[in-house]
């Protein structure tokens, strides 16, 4: 299995899944060049891939879907409440849009979205099963049991880390932003998502900590906060962080990673 993330944060988000010869974009939150320019550095051409995963209908996980639809044609996965925000939000043919409420084949693989605690229509974390297996849980509020459930046994997992709670709370933003993200509907902190992990009862064999904020965190604090937390429960996990600006680069054969 080989994952990119192409880009996390609050500015775009997009990451590629290829598995079984199965290649598949989450999220396509920045533009169709840049997304293009990340997969001929890998490459592949757009047309290689089997589809693309929405998580939800904010604009840092949309933005570039209106183009790469428009240049490729490629099916949209998604909730049906989200595909209808959607549709709202970004001009994409109708046609191309595949809502889906339970587990799916697709090529090589399985698909599963599970229901995560995000402010909008439909939000939904991504499983995707074949010889290895990937999870995506990011913009959510808070781990609920299902989303601890299906967080189990990824060999890679990729992972909100969005805030450091100090920061937060002493940083510039509006108080009722900083409820908003604190909510239970809004993202998850460090300390959050290190305990998420220490709940496994499968530990992965690799974590990607994403969708960190610009403002309210930082990457060596954020793996920092994560590892502590890790150590004192006696469990040791590789860790990875996304950046927004560089794509990282992940192989279940060697659990290395690299910015390029």
């Amino acid at each position: 299995m080989q994952v990119v993330v192409l880009a996390s944060g609050s500015k775009g988000n997009a990451a590629l899944v290829e598995m079984d010869g199965t290649k598949l974009l989450i999220d396509a939150g920045i533009s169709a060049t840049r997304i293009k320019k990340a997969l001929a550095l890998r490459g592949l051409a757009p047309e290689e891939l089997s589809g693309i995963l929405v998580t939800h209908e904010h604009r840092d996980h949309i933005a570039g879907l209106t183009t790469l639809s428009k240049w490729y044609h490629l099916p949209i996965f998604g909730r049906r409440d989200t595909l209808a925000a959607l549709s709202c939000a970004v001009k994409v043919p109708e046609q191309l849009l595949h809502p889906v409420e339970a587990a799916f084949p697709l090529d090589g693989v399985k698909v599963e979205g599970f229901s995560t605690s995000h402010d909008a229509a439909d939000p939904t974390g991504w499983r995707i099963t074949g010889s290895e297996r990937f999870v995506l849980a990011t913009d959510l509020g808070f781990v609920t049991s299902s989303v601890q459930e299906a967080l189990e046994g990824a060999d890679i997992l990729m992972l909100e880390a969005n805030y450091d709670q100090g920061m937060l709370e002493k940083g510039p933003y509006p108080w009722h932003l900083k409820r908003r993200i604190m909510s239970n509907r809004g993202h998850l902190s460090n300390s959050d998502a290190a305990w998420a992990l220490a709940r496994l009862k499968r530990r992965p064999g690799q974590v990607i900590l994403a969708h960190l904020s610009e403002e309210n965190n930082r990457p060596g604090i954020a793996e920092e906060t994560v590892r502590k937390i890790l150590h004192r429960q006696g469990m040791e996990v590789p860790l990875a962080v996304a950046s927004q600006t560089e794509p990282l680069a992940l192989a279940t054969d060697s659990y290395m990673y690299q910015c390029s």
